[in-house]
Order: structure tokens, then sequence, then C-alpha cells
């Protein structure tokens, strides 16, 4: 692949050449619709036709009829998207946060606290809590609308990117690509996973665009969303000291992008340890009521090199959502030398490297990864430059293929086969 990507002077050179009247201006939106409206078509109609699978796979299978419907069950196949971490989401938006450390009595071993809804950041129960009081849904109706539209915001933000680095064949083929990843069953469900993904893609593509207080408050936004929150408070705050460092955008805005960046995820965290009277309460929680640590990559070697030979002794076997998690991790493991190859903005990078290295390095339910892994949207980047050269039918094609796939590898095995 022999892709490079186009230098950011080239760029800005493009945005100081747009007019500032209020013409010019409606000119600019007029435009911006027209080349934004085929990626949301793209997108959405792969996007239908996975959670069709999805939907189909669960109805014919029927195993969603005898399970809790907490934990993967329901009376309607639909009722799935609510379960497990839509379950948490819905209490939080109705009933709020009572944050604690409450010992399980008698519980040695891994588990030994029950499980909190402080273990689940604020931003989406707020969004739906909010959704519902507008529109007098439900929080299950709330949560799905939540995500429906965010996940198109992070299609237009994916696209935006790839478009600004590439070219909007190349755009149009990231959109794809985000509608049929590994994990993409929870971006029309009641998970927060959307709306992160809709953040950090606009939050890079701010960076990329040199409007750095936008790109702090969206950042400051996606920590109050996920912890993972911290790979991209790190990648934006690089971009900035390196903005500082050939003096590009004065001193003021890089350094508020800086300081607004990381309030979210302090904020909720300073918090949730008030509350609880413990200010590392939050890791406590995560560590004794879920077994989700940092563990230096310990449980992800176990798992990679168990599955290969059939073993399933490793902690939270569930083995043939491992199996995608594992072919994720390795994907994403053959697509980063792709990326660096394209020599991308630190930002893209940055965020891409150390989220790998956060959910590869914790101890956690291995089948979550797959979902874990699915911010990785800058990966999207050489298989977007790749695709680009294909005519859109061809690209349409291929992809419809994956999204007609996806609706057992992203959805069925993620809430039906493992825990997502």
């Amino acid at each position: 692949m022999n892709e490079t990507i186009t230098p950011a002077s080239a760029w800005n050179a493009r945005l100081s050449e747009r007019p500032a009247t209020a013409d010019g201006e409606w000119r600019r939106l007029r435009g911006a619709g027209r080349e934004y409206t085929p990626a949301l078509a793209f997108y959405g109609v792969l996007k239908l036709i996975g959670f069709a699978s999805f939907m189909w796979l669960l109805d014919s299978a029927g195993n969603y009829r005898t399970k809790n419907p907490r934990f993967g069950g329901g009376a309607h196949p639909w009722d799935v998207l609510a379960t497990w971490d839509g379950w948490w989401y819905q209490q939080i938006a109705v009933h709020g946060y009572h944050p604690e450390l409450v010992r399980i009595p008698g519980a040695t071993g891994m588990i030994t606290l029950e499980g909190n809804s402080a273990a689940f950041f604020p931003l989406y129960p707020a969004l739906i809590r909010l959704a519902s009081e507008l529109t007098g849904l439900g929080s299950y109706g709330a949560g799905l609308l939540v995500s429906v539209l965010a996940s198109f915001a992070a299609a237009l933000g994916i696209y935006a990117v790839a478009a600004h680095l590439l070219d909007n064949r190349a755009g149009l083929a990231a959109a794809g690509l985000w509608a049929v990843w590994p994990g993409s069953g929870v971006e029309w469900a009641v998970y927060s996973d959307s709306l992160f993904v809709a953040l950090a893609a606009w939050a890079c593509h701010a960076v990329l665009t040199r409007r750095w207080l936008t790109a702090g408050f969206l950042t400051c936004a996606a920590g109050l969303n996920r912890p993972t929150a911290a790979a991209l408070i790190a990648a934006v705050a690089l971009a900035a000291l390196l903005a500082l460092r050939d003096r590009r955008d004065g001193t003021l805005r890089p350094l508020a992008a800086m300081a607004v960046a990381p309030l979210g995820l302090l904020a909720y965290l300073g918090w949730v340890g008030h509350q609880m009277g413990d200010y590392g309460g939050y890791f406590k929680l995560q560590s004794g009521a879920w077994a989700h640590e940092w563990d230096y990559g310990r449980q992800t070697l176990d798992v990679l090199t168990s599955i290969p030979v059939g073993h399933t002794a490793y902690l939270f076997a569930w083995p043939f959502a491992d199996l995608i998690s594992a072919c994720v991790v390795l994907l994403g493991f053959a697509l980063l030398p792709l990326l660096i190859r394209l020599r991308p903005p630190a930002v893209l990078l940055v965020y891409t490297v150390l989220t790998v290295a956060l959910v590869l390095g914790s101890q956690q339910i291995f089948s979550n990864v797959s979902r874990y892994l699915l911010p990785l949207f800058p990966l999207f980047l050489p298989l977007a430059a790749a695709l680009r050269r294909l005519s859109l039918a061809h690209q349409f094609t291929l992809l419809g293929m994956a999204a007609l796939a996806s609706g057992s590898y992203a959805g069925y095995a993620l809430f039906e086969l493992g825990v997502p």
C-alpha cells in the first residue's frame, strides 16, 4: 500500500478559502448535506441489513426465550438489545446513582463486592433520561433512540476523518466498515458505545482541523461516557503539545484543550470516590464486583494461547465469542502497521495504540473485547484506502455480505454466545 495521508497544511488552505458571508455559509451547509448524505445512507443501509440478520437469528434460534431478561433474554427478540449493560443504563436513567462498596457476606476469591451502578459512566444514561422526557418514550425506547442517532453521528465522524485524510470515496468505505465491524451489534442497542465513538471521531476531526476548544469539549464529554476516554485525552494532549512546539495555533487554544479534555473523566471518578468515601472506589468496584482490573495483559495472553489448542480453562470462557474476539485482536495487530505506514497524524496513532493497550492490558470477560475494540476507527483507514479503488457497487456488494454475516459475528455471538 503506497498511499500517504494528505498533509494538514493542504487541508488548512482549503478551509481558509471558504467564504465567510451568510450566503457562503448557506452554500457550505448545502454542500455538506450533499457530501454527508451518501455516507449516512451507505452506513444506514448496511447497518439495517446487519440488524435484520441479527433479529432473524435471535428469532430462529429462540434461545432468548429461556434466558433471564437481564442476561440476554426477553419476550421478543428486540428485548435482547436492552439486556446486560443495557439493564444498568436504564436503571441509572430512571433511578439515578447510589455509589457504594458493599461486600458480599462470606465471599472470598475474585468477586467480593455487589455490583453497583457507579461502574457505568453518566453521559449516556443522562441522555436516555432527557430523550425519554422529551419524547415520552420509556427508558428502552429512549436508549435505542440515543444509540441509533449516535451511531449515525459516529458514521459521519468516521467519514469526515477518512475523507479529510484520504478522499470522499475512502470516507464512504470507512463509514461502511463502522456498520459491519466486529462488536457493531451494540451500535443499535441500549449501550454507550455509539455515543463514545461519535465523540471520539469528531474530537479527532476537530484536532485535525485545528479547532482546539471543540476537541477539548468533545473529549471532556467522552470522559463522562467511558473510562477508555483516557486514551483520547492523552492523544489530544499530545497533539496540543505538538502544536505548541510548532507554534501553529498560538498558545491559548491548545492549552485550553489540554486543560478541558480530562475534566469529564476526572470529575466522574472524583464524584464516585467522594460518594463512596474512597477515592479509589471506582477501581475497587470494577475489580471486586466485575473482576475487571489492570493485569498487564496476563489474561489476554492466557486466552490467546489457549484458544488455538482448544483449551477453555481460562477465566470467563465463552468459546465461540472468545474466538471472534481473538480474531479481532489479530486483525488489529495486522492493521496497525498498515496504519503506521500511512503516516497518520499523532492524535489518531496515539489514540489507537493506547486504546489497544488499555483493553488488552486488562483482566476482563474476553468476549467483551470485540466490543471494547470497536472504537478503533483509525484502523479503518488502511482498509478504506484499499476499498476506495473499487466502484461504489463493488464496495456495497463486499460490505453488504459482511453486513449479512455481522448479524452473527457482531450481534448474536456477542449477546447470546458471550457477555457483551
